[in-house]
């Protein structure tokens, strides 16, 4: 049970931000309206995106620098995970984009960049699954692995704030934290960003401990 009390956390986290993100009363902003809710969930898992797939790229350095075939499956893993995490985000801002401005799908730098993002981690994963040699494999994904987490930052947090974008905090567009977000939304927000996280942490070992048990049995047989 000591152990196991972040999960305890996550859940009750998350339990608590689904609650209070459909009970509690939010800003009444033009175009928003009730929609601002979905802060709480597209925002966050986007945070958590990052944060796994920032731990993915420092498991595909760890592999670099000792050769470890644990630090590959820990980046692998931390990938797929972050990949999750990514589609819920990518759903969830189409289904808020529909809601706000009209269309699932509009042409803006930030959404364009999320998609470029998720295209260059799948084709991590077609890379890796091109590759028979379970050395070569290893070396050259997670040298590719470091090129997507780079990709990744110049997608959606520098492009984004250089160019016009719809979202907010990208080129001249102010921030939610500057004036939408108020105290009561905050109580929501950043616990949900920790919920999320303890939750991609906990999927992330449960993936981790499966891959490990497959190599075991098909090396013992």
């Amino acid at each position: 049970m000591k152990k196991n009390w972040w999960k305890i956390l996550s859940v009750g986290l998350l339990c608590y931000v689904i609650i209070a993100g459909f009970l509690i009363d939010v800003p009444a902003l033009p175009i928003l309206h009730e929609t601002i809710r979905n802060l709480f969930f597209h925002v966050t898992m986007w945070f958590a995106m990052m944060i796994i797939m920032l731990s993915s790229m420092i498991s595909s350095i760890r592999f670099l620098s000792k050769f470890r075939m644990s630090a590959d499956v820990w980046a692998v893993e931390s990938a797929n995970t972050g990949m999750f995490f990514g589609t819920m985000g990518l759903l969830t801002g189409m289904l808020w984009a529909n809601y706000t401005w009209g269309d699932w799908w509009v042409n803006d730098p930030k959404l364009n960049g999320a998609a470029a993002t998720m295209l260059i981690y799948l084709a991590y994963f077609v890379l890796r699954g091109s590759l028979d040699d379970e050395e070569k494999r290893a070396k050259i994904s997670a040298i590719y692995n470091i090129f997507a987490f780079t990709m990744l930052v110049v997608f959606l947090v520098i492009l984004p704030r250089m160019t016009d974008s719809l979202h907010p905090g990208s080129g001249g567009n102010p921030g939610f934290s500057t004036y939408d977000i108020d105290d009561t939304m905050r109580l929501v927000f950043y616990p949900a960003i920790i919920g999320w996280t303890l939750m991609g942490v906990w999927i992330l070992q449960i993936r981790v401990r499966t891959r490990f048990l497959q190599m075991k049995i098909r090396n013992n047989g």
